[in-house]
């Protein structure tokens, strides 16, 4: 092979695409986007049409050579294909350009480790890492293989340097998965008491810089890091709203979603994303001035299902109208519940409208009423206390007379039985199904 250099700033861009491919000059920006997110400095881009994968180099073998003339002519350090690599052919490229190579998902989780400010946000990219890099060990030097034993029997090559690497690499994968399934269990700990305290739940989610941090930070006083670039943010942050006409709830500023995003990226952040999964409601940021956002919408969809998000009710937040000369509103369906608001989070314009949105759809997933129980109903007090869906009481020899305020999705699963507890909460869903004003 060759000695890499480790220095790896001056980057060739390679830009892989297909006859026909609409979105090529987009992909070729947004990949830009990335490189600098990188920290790198950007030499050249080398456009280079595929339809159908060289299996040893992706691209075809001319471009190759194209390529590696002109990583020699720049000096460049390493170059970064935007296309998921197999470890096959990263190392057939190493070798035929003589410099670095970095598919898009290596240079996403670069960035991703540069970003990450968490205990669980380190380890997430690091296990992430280490899936990453585990396929594409190769053998570099022979060194062990003088390790032998003076018995019969035990005459050999001993371990090599791959085996070692590969060793090693299991125990620390080993050792992050328990270490991250410990934070996990906290971090579910911490959302557990949040339902038991039935305040709604929102979650931000969209295209990353599609400016949720901004959002996040109007909203409340979170003081998220907020910036012009892609994943500004990785580690969630959760902070209480108190000014909408619902009463209280808890909203999430989550990581931007990108497409083709590593899947070991997506596992490893299974931890981080489940702000978004246990959410009541998804605040799907769009940029409102991208022309392509329908595209970009699409991508999250597919994340989200993939976290198995997608069937959570969504309130399509349409961000940054004062770059596409829009006007701030808030579209309805049919039955008159918001679909979309638009606003911008960075000069406040909609935020109103947007409060307002939330304290439709939050006030009627809420049950705020009254009822009363036999003494004989302790068992469903008792779950109903538990489920912190009890704000007030009264005892008298009658029973308990309750003063009910929580999700209704607290209160459905407890009335799935066949027995007279169950009946009684059935009734008081019917009941009280319209909207609370």
């Amino acid at each position: 092979m060759f000695d890499r250099q480790k220095k790896g700033d001056r980057a060739l861009l390679v830009l892989p695409h297909s006859r026909g491919e609409g979105d090529a000059v987009r992909r070729g920006e947004e990949f830009a986007e990335l490189v600098k997110s990188a920290g790198a400095e950007i030499l050249g881009a080398i456009p280079a049409r595929v339809e159908v994968p060289n299996p040893r180099f992706y691209i075809g073998t001319g471009k190759a050579d194209e390529v590696a003339e002109m990583a020699r002519a720049v000096e460049a350090d390493v170059v970064l294909v935007d296309h998921l690599l197999t470890p096959v052919q990263e190392r057939n490229l190493e070798k035929h350009l003589g410099v670095r190579v970095v598919d898009r998902a290596g240079l996403i989780l670069d960035i991703f480790a540069q970003r990450a400010r968490s205990h669980e946000g380190k380890l997430e990219v690091e296990l992430a890492q280490l899936k990453h890099i585990a396929t594409r060990l190769v053998r570099g030097w022979t060194h062990l293989d003088a390790q032998r034993g003076g018995a019969i029997g035990n005459r050999g090559p001993g371990e090599t340097q791959l085996e070692t690497d590969r060793r090693l690499l299991g125990e620390r994968v080993k050792q992050l998965t328990k270490r991250l399934e410990k934070v996990q269990t906290q971090r579910g700990q911490q959302r557990r008491a949040r339902l038991r305290n039935t305040v709604p739940r929102v979650a931000l989610v969209g295209y990353t810089n599609a400016g949720k941090s901004t959002l996040f930070n109007a909203l409340t006083t979170g003081g998220v890091y907020a910036a012009n670039q892609l994943f500004a943010t990785l580690d969630p942050t959760v902070r209480k709203v108190d000014d909408l006409s619902c009463g209280p709830a808890v909203i999430a500023d989550t990581v931007g979603f990108i497409r083709d995003l590593p899947h070991d990226l997506v596992a490893a952040f299974r931890g981080t994303l489940a702000e978004a999964r246990d959410a009541d409601l998804l605040l799907h940021v769009c940029d409102a001035a991208d022309e392509d956002r329908e595209r970009l919408r699409q991508v999250v969809d597919g994340v989200l299902e993939e976290i198995d998000a997608g069937d959570l009710p969504q309130l399509q937040v349409m961000n940054k109208i004062d770059l596409a000369g829009a006007e701030p509103r808030i579209v309805r369906d049919g039955e008159g519940r918001p679909t979309q608001v638009w606003l911008s989070a960075a000069t406040g314009a909609g935020l109103d409208l947007l409060r307002e949105a939330l304290g439709e759809l939050l006030g009627g997933e809420r049950l705020q009423s009254e009822l009363s129980l036999p003494l004989s109903a302790g068992r469903l007090h008792a779950r109903l206390k538990a489920a912190g869906a009890i704000v007030g009481e009264r005892v008298d020899e009658d029973g308990w007379h309750l003063d009910i305020d929580a999700p209704r999705s607290v209160i459905a699963p407890l009335s799935g039985g066949l027995d007279a507890d169950a009946a009684l909460l059935r009734n008081l869903l019917e009941r009280t199904a319209q909207p609370v004003e």
